[in-house]
């Protein structure tokens, strides 16, 4: 066979996990032509990515193609998670197989593994072929420190149900006193059962990233030195090589053009990610809120879902707001006259608010959701929670007035300036991310 440095990539195939670690292999294979890059992920996951990023111009990636794990004729019991558990069950064999496959039809020996850090087997894949293994974690550092102390916090709260303890703070962990145990993702409830593959999942990842020769983030020095110092003393190699630059999008909907009419700061930007809304009843608060506040909105809102608003919001509200079914994000948040944005806190999209300078409204859902919240809102003060986390006509209200007043909103948009610098120098010629970029190019080469 041909000695070709040949990297074998695999995502976690849910949520932006895919589209992030494409985003990475798609720069990987800019900084080192002579290098193969085989993408891998499941046939639905890849026809979502692939439909929406450019994959032209990159001689040197490939994707493939892995079963999810779904039986043929299987019938969903409603479960979310059920289909991420068959994946999980199925994966390793599965990867394993297909890799083997594509070596066969490349001729090319795989001799590095770039794999998200859920898929932990990929330590034990990597041992037994002899290459290293790259993790690429695609959440915040202080979620990752957090799965590597999992043990200690179910020792420490002996949680059974979320409700318990639940303003009871981390202040065992070193990091960690701000966090309180309802931030804490549901899985770190249910460790201790076999039948939970997701949530053994999560356990072993935070034993398993050790092992990586380096675990990669889209972070940055500066956003939070006490929690990456701490990560740098458990693992082999932390590389921050954040703010991702994403690529520009098509505007096919006259977003930016719209936010050009508008004063600066004043404008509501509504996004919840890909995976989940908030409930109807949820969305109804809100949009009474925008409606009654007469904010400025733009709104990216899937076309099937609009039923659940109020009858004719969008209708009546025309004058001022726009809603579209996609909306570049990175561009929208650059513009001067977005003044809030209001997000489920995914860590890619907290990620992209701070480089934008824009201050949050947070209503998280699921995973490392709530403790961005809970630092965007207590730590940092660059955003705002919501009581109870859920969409209330008059908390909605008043989370507008703080952000968007002058007082408060200045105030934020002072804080998320100071991230927003140490993100700018952190990506300049001889910044630590693109010091940390050419580190990991030297790795896969």
């Amino acid at each position: 066979m041909e000695k070709k440095a040949h990297v074998a990539a695999f995502p976690f195939p849910f949520g932006s996990h895919p589209t992030a670690l494409l985003h990475l292999v798609q720069r990987l294979a800019t900084a080192a032509p002579t290098v193969q890059f085989s993408y891998f992920n499941t046939t639905l996951s890849n026809q979502k990515v692939f439909s929406k990023m450019n994959s032209n111009g990159y001689d040197n990636v490939r994707s493939y193609n892995i079963d999810d794990g779904v039986p043929e004729g299987h019938v969903f019991s409603g479960n979310p998670v059920e289909v991420i558990e068959l994946f999980i069950k199925a994966t390793p064999l599965n990867f394993r197989k297909r890799l083997e496959e594509v070596v066969e039809e490349t001729g090319l020996k795989v001799t590095f593994l770039l794999t998200d850090a859920f898929l932990g087997f990929s330590a034990d894949m990597a041992e037994e072929m002899g290459i290293p293994w790259v993790a690429f974690w695609t959440a915040g550092p202080t979620a990752l420190s957090l799965h590597m102390y999992s043990d200690l916090i179910h020792r420490n709260l002996r949680l059974t149900d979320r409700t318990q303890n639940s303003d009871q703070t981390l202040d065992f962990l070193p990091v960690m006193s701000t966090i309180h145990a309802s931030d804490l993702p549901h899985e770190f409830l249910s460790f201790d059962k076999p039948d939970r593959p997701f949530s053994s999942l999560l356990q072993t990842t935070g034993l398993i990233v050790p092992r990586a020769l380096a675990v990669v983030l889209n972070s940055f020095d500066g956003i939070d030195p006490l929690v990456t110092a701490d990560l740098k003393s458990k693992l082999q190699k932390v590389l921050n090589i954040g703010p991702f630059s994403v690529p520009l999008s098509k505007d096919e909907d006259g977003c930016l053009s719209w936010l050009n009419r508008h004063k600066a700061a004043s404008v509501a930007y509504i996004s919840f990610g890909s995976m989940l809304t908030p409930p109807p009843d949820e969305l109804a608060a809100l949009a009474e809120a925008l409606e009654e506040k007469k904010v400025p909105y733009l709104w990216s809102f899937k076309e099937n879902l609009k039923g659940h608003l109020l009858d004719g919001f969008f209708e009546r509200t025309s004058s001022i707001g726009k809603v579209v079914a996609w909306a570049p994000q990175s561009q929208i948040l650059a513009h001067s006259s977005v003044g809030v944005f209001i997000t489920h806190c995914g860590w890619n999209s907290v990620v992209e608010s701070i480089t934008g300078g824009v201050p949050m409204i947070c209503r998280p859902f699921f995973g490392d959701q709530m403790i961005n919240r809970r630092i965007l809102a207590d730590m940092w003060q660059i955003g705002v929670g919501l009581e109870s986390d859920v969409f209330k006509k008059a908390c909605t209200m008043n989370a507008l007035d703080i952000v968007l007043s002058k007082e408060n909103g200045n105030k934020m948009r002072e804080n998320i300036g100071v991230f927003k610098e140490s993100a700018t120098k952190a990506i300049a010629p001889n910044g630590s991310s693109t010091e940390n970029f050419k580190s990991l190019i030297d790795i896969v080469s």
